[in-house]
């Protein structure tokens, strides 16, 4: 494996209330975020969930410490929705459609922070 990257490794975050499951090295299009511009770094902290290793983490509800830093690729349109009402016998017919806006980000690192040893 190049540059020491574990591709199987996996974890669930949390992001304004959406989760999605995200793999190291690996794109995917999250909801639209205003204060991303391209080339910049997310750091989300809510990890529900890490895989992929020796054992699965699972957090009460977060795991303690993981983290998952993000490089913003850009700003993408998901595909056009079409709704269309229609009443029979009225003459009722619209017909709009809908994109909805993602940001595309990397998915660059896991990282498992260490956990505060009990009291």
């Amino acid at each position: 494996m190049a540059s020491g990257v574990n591709r199987d490794m996996y974890a669930i975050v949390r992001d304004r209330g959406m989760q999605y499951r995200v793999e190291e090295g690996k794109t995917l299009d999250i909801a639209l975020r205003d204060d991303a511009e391209k080339g910049s770094e997310i750091e989300l902290d809510e990890v529900l969930l890490v895989g992929g290793t020796d054992e699965i983490k699972v957090g009460t509800p977060l795991v303690v410490g993981a983290r998952v830093r993000l490089q913003v690729v850009g700003s993408v349109k998901g595909d056009k929705i079409i709704v269309f009402r229609y009443r029979k016998r009225k003459r009722y017919r619209r017909r709009t459609g809908h994109r909805q806006q993602y940001t595309r980000v990397r998915v660059d690192e896991i990282v498992m922070g260490e956990a505060p040893e009990a009291a």
